[in-house]
């Protein structure tokens, strides 16, 4: 039935040029065609009441007439305003153009193979498998991210919909992709039903469904199953080594595959207590399975992730260099343990080591995001300008909804002279940002990332209210005050700066070579209250 109606479409459905669907696509984007909608069941109320209301207040005919011409007359004008102006949860802004001015954004068009994987449901008698659901779903989204002919959107997006009650075209929407997967898990003793259902975006059609009933040993041949089932429902060619990355099984010991899922998914909520639980979730499962590669990144991740975001301890740099270096020799064509492996050497300022396990990453799998997010960061640390604008801009077109990379190296392309790319990266990333603080109203980073961003296009009111906002959330978070701080350096208001930067300072994992060049903090780093805190944080140096 799927195949017929998929026929029909096609059929019946002319093929847009590239110009029309462009042009649709920034109609979509700019909320045009929700505007018009709305306006037109508006219209209609207001009419009925007119009609209701106006006879019995013995109003003159015209007046009915007079109703009806002033809302056609407001359409066009809801029309120019709906193209224009987009509402956000700062309130209402100019809408702002897509990273290539001109064309639309590569967020904002709908690639024809792309997807979307979302948690999967707990439906177990107990609910106690919400780690095994995400698990699950993460694998899968991992198996079909190595693809070359699929856009798969992220993990921390996709995620971000987990117990929302929206219907699967809005979240595709959202999500920027042609195709949803959703299932649930059954877990009961050593006993697994897991459904899963492809949802074409368009349409809310099923494309795709199945259950399947199988044994907890069985869990991996499910997952490749269905990552499987998605490619050929897609009509998506695999290459040889595509077909071995969805069949390749990174453990045959279900008890390590369970404590690595839990590990997974406490290192990706970091805070002390996740980080910690996670490492010990990681640990359980290597001393089930001593030759789970994909354990030992998940510990060397986890020891590298506390020493970025919590505190610097020789002891976790120690291990998150081993457990790299061992997933590396038990998996070398692994992307995931170069890039592991990257991360242990940049946060021991190993920076060209670093680079070339990043390298290696991307070569083995040119999709996966981190090395190319880490790359620039190192280049940050060793004063390559250029070179980190050039990583975060690709590491924003691996994740086209990420807003990290660009609003990171907008502060860099400041420091260029560079003023309409400045624009250009801080719009987009400005507008990513947004979509994402309305998903997750909680996300600081994405609150002081904007802000710093703002400062530096001259909206200083609008940069200051998202400041405020970020410190709201969590008003002891070392890396907002950090960021804030940036801020009122950048705003010339030094002692602000620096008192927030005291504030910072204790919980601050960013090391020496970061702090010294950040240009957000140029304005301030030849006072003498930083070169105290710098020696006071780092020791003389």
């Amino acid at each position: 039935m799927n195949a017929i109606h998929e026929h029909i479409h096609k059929s019946v459905m002319p093929e847009s040029t590239p110009v029309l669907s462009r042009y649709f696509a920034e109609l979509r984007r700019r909320k045009v065609f929700q505007v018009a909608i709305g306006y037109v069941l508006l219209a209609w109320v207001l009419i009925q009441i007119a009609e209701a209301t106006f006879r019995p207040l013995q109003l003159p005919e015209w007046t009915n007439t007079l109703v009806v011409v002033i809302l056609l007359m407001g359409f066009p004008i809801a029309m120019v305003l709906a193209w224009a102006l987009e509402v956000t949860p700062d309130g209402i802004h100019r809408t702002a153009p897509g990273l290539d001015q001109g064309s639309t954004s590569p967020a904002d068009s709908q690639p024809e193979s792309s997807i979307a994987v979302l948690p999967f449901v707990d439906m177990s008698p107990e609910k106690d498998q919400d780690y095994f659901c995400e698990g699950m779903a993460e694998e899968i989204i991992n198996a079909l991210a190595s693809i070359k002919g699929l856009h798969v959107a992220s993990r921390t997006s996709a995620f971000a919909f987990k117990d929302v009650s929206e219907d699967m075209r809005t979240i595709g929407q959202a999500l920027n992709v042609s195709s949803v997967l959703e299932g649930s898990v059954r877990k009961a003793g050593d006993q697994l039903r897991v459904t899963a259902q492809l949802i074409k975006v368009s349409d809310g059609y099923h494309i795709w469904s199945q259950r399947f009933d199988r044994r907890l040993e069985d869990v991996f041949a499910i997952q490749d199953e269905i990552a499987q089932c998605v490619v050929d429902a897609l009509e998506v060619r695999l290459s040889t080594g595509e077909q071995l990355a969805i069949e390749k099984q990174s453990t045959a010991d279900i008890g390590a595959y369970d404590h690595y899922l839990r590990g997974r998914k406490f290192l990706h909520r970091l805070g002390a207590n996740n980080l910690a639980f996670a490492r010990q979730m990681f640990s359980q499962a290597i001393a089930l399975d001593p030759e789970f590669a994909s354990a030992h990144a998940g510990l060397a991740d986890t020891c590298s992730m506390i020493c970025l975001y919590l505190k610097r301890d020789e002891k976790d740099i120690r291990q998150a260099s081993e457990s790299s270096q061992r997933a590396l020799d038990l998996a070398p064509d692994l992307a995931e343990a170069h890039a592991s492996r990257g991360l242990a050497l940049m946060i021991n300022s190993k920076y060209a080591r670093a680079e070339k396990s990043f390298r290696a990453a991307i070569r083995l799998n040119p999709k996966l995001f981190e090395p190319y997010y880490y790359y620039a960061r190192v280049s940050v640390q060793q004063g390559k300008t250029e070179e980190a604008i050039c990583w975060y801009e690709k590491a924003s077109k691996v994740r086209p909804e990420d807003y990290q990379s660009l609003l990171l190296a907008t502060a860099l392309i400041r420091k260029t002279g560079d003023k309409k790319k400045m624009e250009r990266f801080a719009n987009e990333g400005y507008k990513r940002a947004m979509r994402q603080l309305e998903v997750n109203p909680d996300d600081a980073r994405a609150a002081y990332l904007s802000a710093v961003t703002l400062v530096n296009l001259g909206k200083q009111d609008e940069a200051l209210r998202l400041a405020d906002r970020a410190l709201a959330i969590d008003p002891n978070d070392s890396f907002s005050l950090y960021n804030v701080s940036c801020l009122y350096s950048i705003l010339g208001e030094t002692e602000k700066a620096l008192d927030l930067l005291e504030r910072a300072a204790p919980g601050q994992a960013l090391n020496r070579d970061w702090w010294e060049n950040d240009p957000d903090l140029d304005n301030i780093r030849d006072h003498p209250r930083f070169a105290r805190l710098l020696e006071g944080i780092f020791g003389s140096g």
